[in-house]
């Protein structure tokens, strides 16, 4: 075989990111030590993706990262072409070996995203749409053939800032990605248009890379350097039209035994799905400090004209 037909090296010369992999301890802290600006502000972080994408066990392994031990609360599917998740569920994640506290963020899951007649797939991104502005109440089912009314119990009239969603996490499958159908595909590109409507900021989060790409599999701190990986990645950003930059890989647990290098891969994504829904949140926590101050100041306006009115119509009487 020629020189000039030689296969690529497996990997890149240089890692796509820049990961502290000795320094886990540290990307804990930073975890831990998050605070919303306002102290009763809530983070709520959206992971939603294709049925057999590894949402849920994304969940799983935020959960096992920061309680250091392995979690299994949010349901998983045995096989891919099922969905196990079918309510909308909220998971809180205690803070400490007592559990007093939690986290000022949650992981809201959904069900997973699939082929679906082009009438069921309107239902269920409406039915995303209301879920983004916080109308949707925790357990709420979804139902592909019609979106939740106003009357369900589920229903959230009026939402609050901890109620909507202020990070879409997108979960996909690497090693299916171009496998997705037509219908997934639209189905994305239709919630993300809706999320990006509200100005929710959009996260990718690819797993299963350990089945992708050997050199991953026997050594995770290779995962950026992974040249099908990143191939991977461009190929979707074409696709879906997400940045590169909004693009991240982790390794979730399967196992029972945890390792510092999953836990850091872990971590790093996790911290920038804060940064990313945080500044969100500060935008609509201002948003409506300046509302609330316009609605004051219209108000004033509005009775000192009304006094004006009731004392140009006293008449003083005749001498």
């Amino acid at each position: 075989m020629g020189r000039g037909s030689s296969k690529p090296a497996p990997l890149l010369d240089k890692s796509q990111r820049k990961i502290s992999w000795r320094d886990k301890p540290s990307a804990l802290q930073s975890v831990n030590n998050y605070r919303p600006q306002t102290e009763d502000r809530q983070l709520r972080i959206l992971v939603c993706g294709p049925v057999g994408a590894g949402k849920s066990s994304f969940i799983n392994s935020v959960q096992s990262v920061l309680r250091g031990r392995m979690c299994a609360e949010a349901l998983v599917a045995p096989i891919s072409e099922d969905c196990f998740t079918k309510k909308y569920t909220t998971y809180k994640i205690p803070k400490g070996k007592k559990g007093e506290a939690f986290y000022p963020f949650v992981l809201s899951d959904m069900m997973g995203l699939k082929e679906r007649s082009r009438r069921n797939r309107k239902t269920h991104v409406k039915d995303v749409k209301r879920l983004l502005k916080g109308h949707v109440r925790d357990g709420y089912t979804f139902n592909p053939e019609c979106k939740i009314s106003k009357e369900d119990r589920f229903y959230n009239e009026t939402p609050t800032i901890n109620d909507k969603v202020h990070v879409l996490v997108l979960v996909i499958d690497a090693n299916r990605q171009t496998l997705m159908r037509k219908e997934v595909v639209d189905m994305i590109q239709d919630i993300r248009d809706e999320a990006s409507d509200l100005g929710i900021p959009q996260v990718v989060v690819f797993t299963k890379i350990d089945e992708l790409c050997p050199e991953i599999k026997n050594d995770v701190k290779k995962v950026y350097r992974s040249r099908i990986l990143q191939e991977k990645m461009q190929q979707f950003s074409g696709t879906v039209g997400f940045p590169m930059n909004c693009m991240f890989a982790v390794k979730n647990y399967t196992n029972t035994n945890l390792d510092n290098d999953t836990d850091t891969l872990i971590l790093n994504t996790l911290k920038h799905v804060i940064d990313f829904g945080d500044d969100f949140l500060n935008r609509m926590v201002t948003d409506q400090e300046e509302s609330s101050i316009v609605q004051e100041d219209a108000s004033t306006v509005a009775e000192f004209h009304d006094v004006q009115t009731a004392q140009c119509d006293v008449q003083e009487p005749l001498p």
